[in-house]
């Protein structure tokens, strides 16, 4: 076992770091031995932290035996992030550390007060601090999306400082390091070493000095000599300390001075705080406005973007007006058929990305619908209404009855089955909503029916007694492929809960037993054959041993039997190449065979006609075996096999353990009569249409599941066992006539299917040859699958069999856009039934977009507490609110405390108010084509800021105009643009291409990243910086001009915006003056710019313009080093040849505006004064700036001519 030595004091930064790297690779204080310095002995006692590992090897340093104890996810996924980890890990040790150090430890006594070198660190620290805030400003970690080593090395750095030197006021103006560091000392694997990290409210003297060893001094740099401390000391030096001491102490006067003469200034701080909260306040629209009325728009604009005010009273009005239903505009004619026509729908739940899409479509000016919709979501919503029936009544479903339960059922839809389509309101889904349905709504039941007995009739749907997966705890047949069964990968022995048992069940042991050969130990020896299983319950069902063909060792056994020892069952040893002849124990290779309780033994019975015999029952319960183990216990739980089996041995084994993830229970094999749809058919027709490049699956790289699924298809069994959901429309046949024999259940011959009994009636009656009279019927009581329904969601919701004009119109549509995760439970059947009862594909493109996670990378689930509804992000909720919201769960105790834990790590300050525009952008920005996103709340609340920023732009901008502006008709140039004109022109078009492009390759993160990086860096941080002084100066022209470039950009860049930010964009377009009394009335029915329209790009202008913000950065940049952010400067740009000075002619003013510059001079020849700072902008230009005298300047970076 590795020794680790460490130093004994609690505050000591490398042991806490090394610690919870521990914790994160499984390195607790069971895997290693930790010896404080006190036994760590004089050879080891300097050289803290110390790991001697089992090797005799010795690893010293922080770095490195964190290093080594860390798991690999710590370390960096790529080596992209390997190198930013140790890049984070070198910045905490080379900087954090001793600039942390240098401001705690004169606090807390270890080191005597040192003034200039306690306000050299303070400004230090808070240097670092605020580079960390920007870097954090829209990420949760450091590194990738999970914590990392940097996470754990820069928070252990920064634990001093937050404990004992960071107060309330000094942290505010860190919020986004205040939240990551919470964030870390929260998870699981701080508070372990941590305990709960109590933040500092007031900076207090340490009444005595704590114990600090000498590397951990060390770590900050050399310590000052402590008072009182022995030491020899010469005139010289006694002298010398003596003036020193006095110029201090005049230096501490004049100090004290000059404060006392600010301090009035000091006390108007305040009004900064104001302005901060004033910014993230709440303000909200007060002007009353009925419901479906336009908002006023001619109101002062607020001082900030809050999105209360923002998003109040547009929906309603949009609604009112019909912008999303798909015939508004111009009349419809036939000639609607030349655009394109999209179809989008819910179920599943609303997609953001749909969204999206839709508007750019309708602003494109192409005929969508949106067809709201929602399934009845039959296992789930039944357990739910279940659960809540046994807390509020203590009652089941089978005390109400089946009508009774339903009612219970439709009561619970009604009451809080539409939360759905209110998030979709909130989130301004432009949704035609008298279109609305739900798959249980008599029309689409209809449509349910009329597909069920077509197909049943055509020979598609068949009824059959098969092996099925059985929820004990549902007593209903669920699907193994559809999200409703959990696999747990088993490692080796387990404990799992499971419904019904106070204590943990076990899993994963592989019991060996041996089974003897009929004949053997009467004329020879005993022989055997040894089995092993996890399941050894199930032995009692075995029918068949099987082995492989190929294997020499049992080739004897061929055409002999062996014996059960409780059944007095003779089952044959068959020879399958199913069998791996490497499984179990020595010797192995033989295998027991459970046809009716095993999918692949299931299969080996069919092909050699074995017995099936079924041992448990609907309850899970043994039933059919011998009387000593006829006990009313699941059978799970194992029995006791001794007499006639030989007991070899228990050990452990990895394997999958099914469970629903609904019922939380253990999923059965059981054989049962279902109803199964023929799928072989189809699904090689659906495989075809992607083939042939008919159906276009984006991305493409889910072709080859989507062709691995639907070749090696097995027929779908779509009967459950529930009473929510659309009844299966089939009768049994009993006929009164003894002519006809009897039938059976599992019989499909008795079973017929009909629109209504009585037609299922005069069926009957030609099937049998009898009179009606003599025809008793029975409909079956199972229901069918929810994705049954969904299945046929395209065409159903038009009015689907009859032939209705919406039918006519919409069927087929063009796109789909979904989650990849269902891509065969949903998309694949919509295909398929779509081809066989339409005879058309529903759609022409299926776009899958990646599956939302938590910011760790988790699914999404109640129990962890980690579900983010939007409705919170929206409008921001308390940790107490979140806490509240478990509380109406149907989450047991248990499980209800380990939610709030995850809820408190991942959300320790609550949501914050991010607004619907600000989610709506970032899960666009998160997202990539078919992979999973790691959701983040602090990147959402980034995306809020970026809204404000867009609000006070277009407020600027809208000043700028002046109250008489009005715009051309039409967009285009008037020839006398500036060069910065023509630039922010040329990048407008750019951005527009970039969009365009974007949406035709549905590369939705460049779509945000170009509109993004057009409002914010080249609108807002250039071009409107350059208009400031053209506004102020008395060119009309020029002016004019401006104006109308500016109105350009605003007007383009929001109908960029709308898709993606319908609220803002709406609330600020609606403001802007119109270029014509014709212009739609809403940006959402506005035309979207076009690539043809907006063909302005100026490539020259643009790479003159970039080359002119590198001298602009290097300019601000060597403004800063030289503390010169307050005073304007000289500049001389010393030019490499003519044609560089001529661009940098061309831009000076430019220049000058943008870096604060007093002027801005282009040399070639000569040389720039003395006195100057340099510094290199590029090859072919270098900046000077002349250094006023007086100012406060470093040395440090850069030369001085």
């Amino acid at each position: 076992m590795p020794t680790l030595y460490l130093s004994p004091h609690p505050d000591d930064f490398r042991n806490l770091r090394i610690l919870i790297a521990a914790q994160y690779g499984g390195s607790g204080s069971g895997d290693v031995k930790i010896v404080e310095a006190a036994a760590a002995g004089a050879a080891c006692a300097t050289k803290l932290p110390q790991l001697e590992t089992e090797s005799d090897g010795t690893l010293t340093g922080t770095g490195a035996i964190a290093y080594f104890l860390a798991s690999d996810q710590l370390r960096g996924s790529s080596a992209k992030e390997v190198t930013l980890v140790q890049q984070w890990v070198n910045f905490a040790d080379n900087e954090a550390i001793q600039a942390a150090c240098g401001w705690a430890f004169p606090v807390l006594g270890v080191m005597k007060a040192n003034k200039q070198a306690l306000e050299r660190a303070q400004q230090e620290l808070k240097k670092l601090l605020q580079v960390l805030d920007d870097y954090l400003k829209l990420r949760t970690y450091l590194v990738g999306e999970r914590i990392t080593l940097a996470d754990i090395a820069v928070s252990c750095s920064l634990l001093l400082p937050y404990k004992y030197v960071l107060e309330p006021a000094l942290r505010k103006s860190y919020v986004n390091v205040n939240r990551w560091f919470l964030t870390c000392v929260n998870q699981p694997q701080f508070r372990k070493v941590l305990g709960e990290v109590k933040l500092c409210e007031n900076v207090e003297q340490a009444a005595s000095k704590p114990v600090i060893t000498q590397e951990q001094q060390a770590a900050s740099g050399p310590a000052a000599p402590e008072e009182g401390e022995p030491k020899q000391k010469t005139a010289a030096q006694v002298k010398k300390e003596a003036k020193k001491k006095e110029k201090l102490e005049k230096f501490q006067q004049k100090q004290d001075k000059m404060k006392q003469q600010k301090q009035p200034q000091n006390e108007k701080k305040p009004k900064a705080e104001k302005k901060e909260k004033k910014e993230l306040g709440v303000i909200t629209y007060e002007i009353p406005t009925p419901p479906g009325d336009k908002k006023d728009v001619f109101c002062p604009m607020p001082d900030s973007y809050s999105p209360q005010y923002v998003e109040a009273a547009w929906y309603p009005w949009w609604e009112k007006q019909g912008f999303f239903k798909p015939e508004f505009g111009p009349p419809p004619t036939n000639c609607f058929r030349k655009e394109v026509l999209t179809l989008m729908m819910i179920p599943p739940p609303s997609r953001f990305l749909n969204e999206t899409l839709r508007r750019r479509h309708r602003m494109r000016g192409e005929m969508t619908l949106w067809n709201p919709g929602c399934d009845h979501a039959g296992i789930a919503t039944q357990v739910v209404v279940e659960k809540k029936l046994w807390r509020e009544q203590r009652k089941t479903r089978h005390d109400l009855g089946r009508d009774g339960f339903i009612q219970q059922v439709w009561n619970w839809k009604n009451e809080k089955g539409d939360r759905i389509y209110h998030q979709l309101r909130k989130l301004g889904s432009s949704l035609d909503w008298d279109r609305a349905c739900f798959t249980m709504d008599s029309k689409l039941s209809y449509a349910v029916q009329e597909a069920f007995v077509r197909l049943h009739e055509d020979g598609v749907i068949y009824r059959s007694t098969r092996l099925v997966n059985w929820s004990c705890t549902l007593n209903s047949a669920i699907s193994d492929i559809e999200a409703q069964v959990d696999k747990k990968e088993l490692t080796g022995r387990t404990l799992l809960p499971v419904p019904g048992y106070a204590e943990k069940v076990e899993f994963g042991v592989l019991v060996s037993f041996a089974y003897k050969i009929e004949g053997s130990g009467i004329f020879c020896a005993d022989e055997e054959v040894v089995v092993a299983t996890t399941r050894i319950e199930t032995m009692l069902g075995d029918t068949a041993v099987a082995v492989h063909p190929e294997d020499a060792r049992y080739q004897h056994l061929k055409g002999k039997n062996i014996v059960h020892p409780f059944c007095a069952r003779k089952m044959p040893v068959v020879f399958d190449d199913f069998v791996d002849m490497s499984f179990g124990t020595e010797p192995e290779g033989a295998v027991k065979i459970t046809p009716a309780h095993d999918h692949n033994d299931y299969e080996v019975g069919l092909r050699h006609g074995l017995e099936f015999v079924n041992i448990i029952d609907d309850n899970g319960v043994l039933i059919n075996v011998p009387v000593p183990f006829l006990v009313r216990t699941p059978c799970f739980t194992g029995v006791c096999v001794r007499d006639g089996g030989s007991w070899v041995f228990e050990s452990s084994s990895s394997g999958v353990q099914r469970g629903g993830s609904r019922s939380k229970d253990i999923v059965e094999p059981l054989m049962k009569p279902q109803w199964y749809v023929r799928c072989d058919e189809m699904a090689r027709q659906a495989a075809d249409t992607v083939r042939s490049g008919e159906l276009r699956i984006i991305p493409e790289f889910h072709h080859k599941t989507w062709f691995n699924w639907l070749d090696n298809i097995r027929d779908w069994c779509v009967s459950r066992q529930l009473w929510w959901g659309h009844r299966v429309p089939a009768y049994f046949v009993t006929v009164n006539d003894p002519s006809v024999p009897p039938g059976e259940d599992t019989d499909g011959k008795y079973w017929i299917s009909g629109r209504s009994e009585e037609e299922a009636r005069m069926k009957a009656t030609k099937v049998f040859g009898v009179s009606p009279e003599k025809i008793s019927l029975r409909q079956d009581e199972d229901v069918l699958d929810t994705w049954f329904s969904s299945a046929i969601f395209p065409f159903s919701i038009f009015g689907w069999p009859n032939e209705t004009e919406d039918l006519k119109v919409f069927y087929p549509g063009t796109l789909l856009e979904t989650g990849h995760d269902i891509l065969f439970f949903w998309v694949a059947r919509m295909v398929m039934f779509g081809l066989k009862l339409m005879g058309q594909l529903p759609f022409k493109e299926v776009y899958l977009h990646a599956v939302v996670r938590d910011a760790h990378g988790r699914k999404m689930s109640k129990s962890l507490g980690n579900v983010i509804d939007p409705l919170d992000v929206i409008s921001g909720i308390t940790l107490e609110g979140l806490h509240l919201q478990l509380q109406d769960s149907n989450l047991d105790p248990a499980e209800t405390e380990r939610a709030k834990q995850g809820q408190k790590s991942d959300y320790p300050n609550g949501i914050p108010e991010c607004g619907t525009d600000a989610l709506r952008f970032a899960l666009c920005a998160y997202t990539c084509q078919g992979r999973d996103i790691n959701l983040d709340v602090n990147r959402i609340l980034g995306y809020r800021h970026f809204c404000n920023k867009l609000w006070n732009a277009t407020k600027f901008a809208i000043r700028g105009l002046g109250e008489d502006f009005r715009p051309e008709s039409s967009a285009q140039l008037c020839g006398q643009e500036s060069l910065v004109d023509r630039w922010i022109l040329s990048r407008l078009c750019h951005a527009v291409q970039l969009c365009d492009a974007g949406f035709r390759s549905y590369d939705f993160p460049a779509i945000t990243t170009a509109v993004y990086n057009f409002w914010l860096y080249e609108l807002c941080d250039i071009y409107l910086e350059c208009l400031k002084p053209v506004f102020a100066g008395m060119d009309e022209s020029t002016i004019r001009a401006a104006r109308s470039t500016l109105y350009t950009c605003l007007d383009v860049g929001l109908r960029l915006l709308s898709p993606l930010m319908p609220f803002v964009s709406e609330e600020l377009f609606q403001r802007l003056p119109r270029r014509s009394a014709d212009t739609p009335p809403s940006i959402s029915v506005t035309p979207y710019p076009d690539t043809a329209e907006y063909c302005w790009r100026d490539e020259q202008v643009d790479r003159n313009v970039e080359f002119t913000m590198s001298i602009i950065r290097t300019i601000r940049s060597l403004r800063a080093d030289y503390n010169l952010t307050k005073t304007k400067a000289d500049c001389y740009l010393k030019c490499l040849d003519e044609e560089t000075a001529a661009v940098v002619t061309c831009y000076c003013a430019y220049i000058q505006t943008l870096s604060s510059s007093l002027s801005v001079t282009a040399l070639v020849e000569g040389e720039p004064p003395a006195g100057c700072a340099v510094a290199i902008a590029s090859d072919k230009c270098t900046v000077n700036i002349m250094l006023k005298v007086g100012a406060n300047i470093s040395l440090s970076r850069y030369s001085i001519l």
